[in-house]
């Protein structure tokens, strides 16, 4: 095994056992719920479900974002150690931790010429980072340097697709993510709305569904036709906010119609969870297709 470390972000949901076993480095990017300060970890004092309840009974939770100064104290311990590290984060599209790693990482630099820390931006979320970072993962194991995984990751980002379906469009709304004009008119009574991360890496209202069930199908649907028909795919990741018998109906649509070696199921972490609240449904994986051609071919390119 090549000898870098990997660290990623809390945003990027992966389970816990994984993290153990891969030897994953975290760091975790603060959340607040009904004003209480949350900056240590994961979940810290709060269970998945009770933040879940609490959203769900108009508890108001939101996010903050990774300084650089948080940046310069755990890179400054890889520099000084003379350890290599790769840093797996956050879309800058939907967040600024990103840029504030560069400006730690140029600091690290000057003080410490010659290290050898690289930051990645994901251009996903949640699941979706988790994805680049399994990729990550699998790259060391193949004895891939650190500049080899982190440029092989550069390119092979633009083809892990996130798509989304949630329950109400007014925690995007709230947390900045869309206008209350989209969010008013992707919540109609019995309309499911579909999002994905798009190619410059922010969250997009892209289509409705009529119904819970469809809205599946949809997601389901859509992952298949950007698949070639003979494609084998290693890890699949669901992620959902609370809604687990979903999560496992959609598994099941996808292990039916596809050749698939492991659905990773998540509970949706505080980080998005604060954004898109309880009921989202989100999905996954690896393409046969970059991003753009994604967007042509169901969008029209919009």
């Amino acid at each position: 095994m090549a000898s870098f470390t990997i660290m990623t972000d809390t945003n990027s949901d992966l389970p816990q056992r994984y993290i153990d076993d891969n030897k994953l480095s975290i760091i975790p990017i603060p959340f607040h719920l009904d004003g209480v300060q949350h900056s240590g970890g994961r979940w810290q004092e709060i269970s998945d479900q009770d933040y879940y309840n609490s959203l769900g009974s108009g508890s108001v939770a939101g996010t903050a974002q990774i300084n650089p100064e948080a940046y310069v104290e755990v890179f400054s311990e890889y520099a000084k150690r003379g350890e290599a590290l790769l840093v797996v984060l956050l879309s800058s599209g939907l967040s600024p931790s990103y840029q504030n790693s560069v400006i730690a990482l140029a600091e690290i630099n000057e003080k410490y010429p010659g290290c050898k820390i690289r930051t990645l931006d994901s251009a996903n979320a949640a699941g979706g980072a988790g994805l680049v970072t399994t990729l990550a993962v699998k790259k060391r194991a193949e004895g891939l340097s650190l500049d080899e995984t982190a440029d092989w990751l550069e390119e092979k980002k633009h083809s892990c697709l996130s798509l989304f379906t949630v329950d109400d469009l007014m925690y995007l709304h709230r947390g900045g993510r869309l206008s209350k004009l989209q969010a008013v008119a992707g919540s109609i009574i019995g309309i499911k709305p579909l999002l994905n991360v798009a190619p410059d890496g922010t969250l997009k209202l892209k289509d409705k569904a009529r119904g819970r069930k469809a809205a599946l199908e949809t997601l389901a649907s859509q992952m298949k036709r950007s698949l070639n028909p003979n494609t084998s795919l290693d890890t699949v990741i669901i992620s959902h906010s609370n809604c687990l018998k979903d999560a496992e109906t959609l598994a099941r649509m996808l292990k039916d119609s596809l050749k698939i070696s492991e659905i990773m199921m998540v509970m949706m972490g505080p980080v998005i969870g604060a954004h898109v609240g309880p009921g989202c449904i989100a999905l996954f994986y690896e393409a046969d297709m970059a991003r753009p051609e994604y967007e042509a071919k169901f969008y029209g390119g919009k």
